[in-house]
């Protein structure tokens, strides 16, 4: 067992402090599908959520889908124009976005804005001692701050994501029509011809799982903030930066396990 600074380690600092973190993550988690079913309902504060999280996210999750599906198309047709297979374009846009780039975009794009805001509102509020004095008001701020959050984060994220896979192949639609005047018809049907049930079953549970990572990862790290004003900077970091590493985590094993169905 390791000394340091009249402090006693199991093994060391860090390799405590991970499996110290790592219980209070699932005793968090744990208490929110606790929370998730015991009245009050905060429908109000849900919409809320769901209206910042969604609508307000649109102009950037449209701009960055556009261009994903627009660029994506462009890149793609010079590979495919060596073996003279031009025409099977729109397949390979819409498996691309449909199986890959829209449920991870938006993710992407959502953790670095909606995680990084919801650590650092949660985070002032508990470093203002906000969350403590909602607790002697009898209003249970667990339920009101990160249950609706949470909520609002798996709905909308799914939602998004559709919208995403819309814009971007409108986007690739755009790129296809100007070089081989292809017709909005023609092109749709030709896109989802290799696109399976199950195909977009896994992208929809991508997202839900995506839309739950990053809200209860941006509430857990600003339910905890401390250290004043550092503190939030660090929950908003902390936000981004774990929410981004768990999707790319999920989406392998999400993966994995969608292959392993199609065998």
């Amino acid at each position: 067992m390791s000394v340091k600074q009249g402090r006693e380690f199991i093994v060391s600092k860090g390799f405590d402090s991970f499996f110290i973190d790592l219980n209070s993550a699932v005793k968090f988690n744990l208490r929110f599908f606790k929370e998730l079913f015991l009245p009050p309902y905060e429908g109000r504060e849900i919409i809320k959520q769901c209206y910042e999280i969604g609508w307000k996210s649109l102009p950037l999750i449209s701009l960055t889908g556009f261009i994903t599906g627009l660029v994506f198309t462009k890149q793609s047709r010079p590979s495919l124009a060596e073996f003279g297979a031009t025409s099977w374009l729109p397949s390979l846009v819409a498996i691309a976005i449909i199986k890959a780039l829209a449920p991870l975009v938006t993710a992407l794009i959502a953790a670095g804005k909606v995680g990084s805001n919801i650590g650092a509102e949660i985070g002032s509020m508990r470093v203002t001692e906000q969350i403590d004095a909602m607790e002697v008001s009898a209003v249970n701020p667990f339920k009101f701050l990160v249950v609706s959050r949470v909520i609002a984060t798996t709905v909308m994220i799914p939602i998004l994501m559709c919208y995403t896979g819309c814009v971007a192949m409108l986007g690739s639609y755009i790129n296809v029509h100007t070089n081989e005047m292809t017709s909005f018809v023609a092109f749709f049907e030709q896109a989802f011809s290799k696109i399976s049930f199950l195909d977009i079953f896994s992208s929809l549970t991508k997202a839900v799982v995506y839309g739950y990572t990053i809200g209860i990862v941006g509430c857990y790290q600003g339910y905890n903030a401390s250290q004043g004003t550092e503190g939030v900077g660090k929950a908003a970091n902390a936000s981004v930066v774990v929410s981004m590493f768990l999707i790319f985590v999920e989406e392998i094993l999400i993966v994995q396990i969608t292959n392993s169905i199609r065998g």
